[in-house]
Order: C-alpha cells, then structure tokens, then sequence
C-alpha cells in the first residue's frame, strides 16, 4: 500500500487535489491503523472525534487494500453521502479507479411488478396513494436503478408499500419483471463490485438470513467497516428475534384481495375471511389502548379483552390460510400470499407458546398500527460466527463507542473477544470553543417541580444565546411541558419534534438562523448543523433509558441472574454513550462556538458522575450562569437572521398543545 503520509500529510494527495482539505494528525494515524489491519487481518474498535475526518480515514485504506471491501454505515443518508460524495471524490484524488456499488435493502427499489398491480387495481386506492402512485408511474419511465430517494415523496408515504416489495411478498424468480428488476440489477453490481457500501439495517438482515439473496455478497468481503457502530448492537436486536405487526397483517389481506381479483374471482369465501382477519387486526390494536407506548407481554396476561383479541387474530388467520390454500396453483400471487400467511401464522404461534428465558416478549403500539415482538437479549453469537471467518478484516468506528478510555461496553454486546483498540480526540479546540454549564440550585429530577424550573433556566439561557439552540429531552412528556411554556415567553421562532419530518425541522432550524428546536431520541444524533445557527445544546436529564421499557427491564434481569451489575454493566454505559451523542451536536467544525448545558444535578452528585465527565471533549466548565452570558457576548450573531415576524412567515411551526 501506498504511503499514506503521502496522501494525508500536509503536501500529500489530498491537500493538493482537494480544495479545502487541511491535514490532521488523528485522521492520518487512523489511516495507518486501518491499512495495516486490513494488510494483517484481525478486529479495530477505534473511537474518533468530531472533525476527525474518519470517512476518508477508512475509505482511503479501502480503495489501495486491493480486497473486497463492505462498508455499512448507520443510515441511509450517510450511505448516499459517503457513495454519491464522499467516494468519488477520494477516488478521483488518488488517481484511482474503483469498483464500487450501492446496495440498499429492498424497501427502498421499485418493484416494477408491483406497480403494475397497483396500476391495474388503482380504483380501489384512496385518493392520497392514487396522487402518490401518478407521480411513480411517471418517474418509474425514466429511472435507471429504482431508487426511490431519487422522488421527493416523503418516505412515510402511503404509496411505497404498495410499490416496493418485502422478502414476504417478493415472487423471486417466478416473478414476470425478474429479469428487468431494479434490486436484482443493484445486487449483481454489488456482487462484481470490488467495494459496497450499505446500512446497518441491510447488513444485519443478512445476519440473521432475514432476506434470500444478499447473502451472495457478504461472504464475498474479506474487510469489513462498519460506521456509526455504537448503533450496531439495536439495529441487530430488531433483526434476530421475531416480530408481527398490523401492517404485515394488513398487507397481506390487502395483496390477497389483489391477487383474488385477479385470479380466482370465483371464490367469494376468500374475501370475505380476508375482512374478518382485517376486522381482528382493528380489534387488537383497539384492545391494547394508549398511542405510541411500549409494554411487556404480562400485560396481556392482566387483560382478558386483549387476549381474547389475540386469540381472534390467530384463528382468522389460521382461516385465511385455509382459504388460501384452497385456491392454491390459481396463480404465483395468490401462492405468494399463502407463503407470508404460513409464515406469519408460525410467528403468532412462537409468539404465543412457552416463552425462551433468553428472549423477552413485548408490544408496542404507534398511530393506527402495532408491533408483538419476541427479542433476544444477546446478539453477540452471529456477530462471533461471521468474525470468526480466516483472513478477514473487521473495523468497528464511531465519534462514541467508549466509555471513559474503554470499549468493554461495545464488545461484550456484540460477543468480540479478542480486539486492537485505539481512540483519536477530535482535533477541534474544545477548550476555547464550547462552555459546560451545570446550573446551580436544580432539584432531583424525580421531583415534580424539575420541570418547572427546567423552564425557567431555559428561557434565560435561550435570551442569551439568542434562539439558535437544542433543547434534548428523554422524554415526550418534558418536551411538551417545555414547548408549551416557551410559546410566548422567547421572541425566537419554536420548532417541535412531531410537528413536522426531522429533516424539515432541521432544514427550517438552519435557514432561520436564531430558531430554537425541542427533541428527543432521534435528534440526539445524526443532525449537523454547522456555523452560528447552532450555538447552545440544552439537555435536561441523563439519558437513562427508562427502566418502564419491557426490553431494557428484561436485560437488567438477565445481567443480575448472570451475577453483574445492571447498573454499571448495563444502564450506565448505555446512558454515557447517548449523553456523547446529545452532546456531540453542538461543535460540529473548527470554527463553531456554543454552550452545553446539562441540566441534571446527578452529574455532579452522585459518584457515578465522573464516568459522564470523562467521556466528554475538555470543555471549559462552569455552575455560573453569568459566565454563560459572558461568553455569549463574545459569540458573534449574523445580522441577517430573522425576527420571529419574518421567521413565522418562513417556517410556521407551531409548538402542539
């Protein structure tokens, strides 16, 4: 390989061809370390600040290794970023050609198939997925890949799940469209491809063999980078256990109804066992109640209408089934929904016979829809059995994997023994660039009036920050509180999580320049907003999960049964990591400036505390709130950001009530 001191050093490759590329020490020694792992073989869980530069660290090494190379990364964005951006830019840099491919799971293809059946049955469609499905006609004449992030609809639209197939619903090889089929196509460039970028949520489907045909591409790749890996272990929990919900139920009746239609129109028992499973569906998701919670499966056992809800919903599709199969060989649509009602009939049976003391059992409702789980509580065994392989290479890196200077935390959860570890802090001046304030005088957070004074400290700190802030919640309930209390108190404009997609939120947030965002877990990371629009990070408790979550409880039984600590094997570390997260949004460039504040009296008193401060950049640290103000006063604000007159007009997000 290359010497990489000529590529990243301060008159290498990159600085040359690259306009704006400034050498950093941290990002070279990664580089070295990656390089060298990939020539030797073995596993690297390495840590890298903000500003590091880890994509280029590793993408670099990749492109001269000369093996196969999957990288993952933890989102779709970040996926297309790193291939449409990132990667061509390095390649062009150094002068090398490379074969590299995008691959996607299937949700995100348009099945030509699909939308021929949608066309076919468009009057039995509501209005909304009608307008939806114009729009793909049109776009499905012109596209070359099916990707459906090249349409502006939103993601959430009603009309990709009647155009995009799941591994229930896919026909494989007996499907007419197989040979112009746009996943079939992306899963051979990946196959010739000599390096694939794809997400965790892909990766791990082939993992727990959730999805026939792109295990062809794994077992190819002898080096392995997996980006944003702190999200790794999650995202493998929801692939290995079982899972059934409202709308794999109701897909099914609906591409049932389809397929009759279309080919065995002349049994009118089907339709109408199809509306009694349809009918069961409405009844269960009404039986478990509340909107958008979550709760163990003993619930149930207390709740003699639900149960007799879920009973329902077995036999009528247990009936379903029967009459599928009575019109069995009609057609490979009808075969095709016989083969998901089999299947989710033996999902419902696991999820109702003796329970494993390995797995936990849940439900969770959202909206109009629900979920029963069955999850296992370790998902290290095939993570050990893939690393397990000869010859190949594994990096695991994140700007938060440890806790303090250690990864025991991250390796024990995905079953890694044997590993080279390595940090790299962020080269931003931290110091002199961002403020820690951990207001004086706040009570217990478990007292009822923690809210109340939240409110108060957070309307002076935002009035000296001037908006441009994130306020980070654990709960929803807080950020409620707290939106309805800001509304009239600060002349700055207010956006709520809920009351638009994220991405909209942040885009508004960046474009008003002063504005002042309430959210909590999914704006806890992977939001960058650079430059003034960003200058104070608010977080108003440490995010301890809470021990309500029927998953999080069934974990801490399974360590205290094991003879550990739930507290610091298990909640402790979890917390650090989310609160590096949080805190992680507020410098993102070596030119930002801005003030965290955590809210939560526990992190300096209660001994736990030292494990969250020594797992954050060195910030310079205050309990004044006048040095808050002080150092907002140095902090220079744009005269071009709008007023809360002009900025209504731009953005008019209203906080909920």
């Amino acid at each position: 390989m290359a010497d990489l001191g000529d590529i990243f050093g301060p008159d290498g490759r990159l600085s040359e061809r690259l306009p704006g590329f400034a050498h950093r020490a941290q990002q070279q020694a990664m580089a070295e370390r990656i390089a060298a792992l990939m020539e030797e073989g073995g596993t690297l869980i390495c840590e890298a600040g903000t500003g590091t530069g880890k994509t280029f660290a590793y993408l670099v090494p990749a492109i001269l290794s000369g093996r196969k190379v999957l990288i993952s990364t933890g989102t779709r964005n970040l996926q297309d970023q790193l291939f449409h951006r990132d990667l061509p830019l390095v390649a062009a840099a150094l002068g090398v050609p490379v074969r590299a491919a995008l691959l996607k799971g299937r949700a995100n293809y348009l099945c030509r198939h699909r939308l021929k059946l949608a066309i076919d049955d468009i009057t039995h469609l509501d209005p909304e997925s009608r307008g939806g499905l114009k729009q793909v006609q049109d776009w499905s004449k012109s596209t070359t890949r099916g990707d459906i992030a090249e349409l502006s609809i939103p993601e959430d639209a009603r009309v990709w799940p009647i155009v995009t197939s799941t591994s229930d619903n896919c026909l494989g090889q007996d499907c007419p469209d197989w040979q112009g089929c746009h996943l079939v196509a992306a899963r051979r460039e990946a196959q010739a491809a000599d390096l694939v970028v794809v997400n965790h949520h892909l990766f791990c489907a082939d993992l727990a063999l959730k999805d026939e045909g792109f295990g062809e591409i794994l077992p190819g790749a002898d080096c392995f980078v997996l980006d944003e890996a702190h999200q790794l272990p999650e995202t493998a929990t929801s692939f290995f256990g079982v899972r059934v919900s409202a709308r794999q139920l109701l897909d099914l009746v609906r591409d049932s109804e389809l397929e009759y239609r279309r080919e065995a129109g002349d049994m009118p028992e089907l339709p109408k066992r199809l509306g009694a499973l349809r009918r069961a569906v409405q009844d269960m998701r009404l039986g478990l109640g509340e909107i958008d919670r979550r709760g163990p499966w003993s619930e149930l056992a207390g709740a003699p209408e639900v149960l007799k809800a879920l009973e329902t919903l077995v036999r009528r599709l247990t009936s379903v089934t029967e009459g599928l199969k009575a019109v069995e060989g009609r057609g490979k649509g009808l075969d095709a929904c016989l083969g998901r009602a089999e299947d989710l009939g033996d999902a419902l049976q696991r999820l109702t016979c003796v329970e494993s003391p390995e797995a936990v059992r849940w439900f969770e409702t959202q909206g109009r829809g629900f979920r029963l789980h069955e999850t296992p509580l370790e998902v290290a065994e095939p993570f050990r059995a893939q690393m397990g392989r000869p010859q190949t290479a594994w990096v695991f890196t994140s700007a938060t994997l440890a806790v303090g200077e250690r990864f025991d935390h991250f390796a024990r959860q995905l079953g890694i023994e044997e590993a080279q570890t390595e940090r790299w802090d962020s080269p931003f001046d931290y110091a002199s660039q961002a403020l820690w304030f951990v207001p004086r005088g706040l009570p217990q957070p478990s007292d009822p009036a923690y809210n109340s004074h939240l409110l108060e400290l957070a309307c002076e700190v935002i009035g000296y920050s001037r908006g441009r802030a994130f306020l980070l919640f654990t709960s929803y309930r807080a950020l409620r509180e707290t939106a309805e209390g800001l509304e009239g108190r600060i002349p700055y404009p207010i956006l709520v999580q809920g009351t638009a997609p994220r991405a909209d939120l942040v885009e508004r947030f960046r474009a008003l320049g002063n504005a002042v965002l309430l959210g909590t877990s999914s704006f806890w990371e992977g939001v960058d907003v650079r430059g003034e629009a960003l200058s104070c990070v608010l977080i108003d408790r440490l995010p301890f999960a809470s021990p309500g979550d029927p998953v999080l409880a069934a974990r801490i039984d399974a360590v205290r049964r094991r003879g550990g600590n739930p507290f610091n094997d298990h909640q402790l570390p979890q917390a650090v990591i989310a609160l590096k997260q949080g805190a992680g949004r507020l410098i993102r460039d070596g030119e930002d400036r801005g003030v965290l504040v955590v809210c939560d009296p526990r992190l300096l008193g209660r001994s736990y505390g030292h494990r969250f401060l020594e797992s954050l950049p060195a910030m310079a640290r205050t309990r004044s709130i006048d040095d808050v103000r002080a150092f907002f006063e140095t902090v220079p604000q744009s005269d071009d950001a709008p007023d809360r007159a002009d900025a209504a007009q731009v953005a008019p997000v209203e906080a909920p009530v």
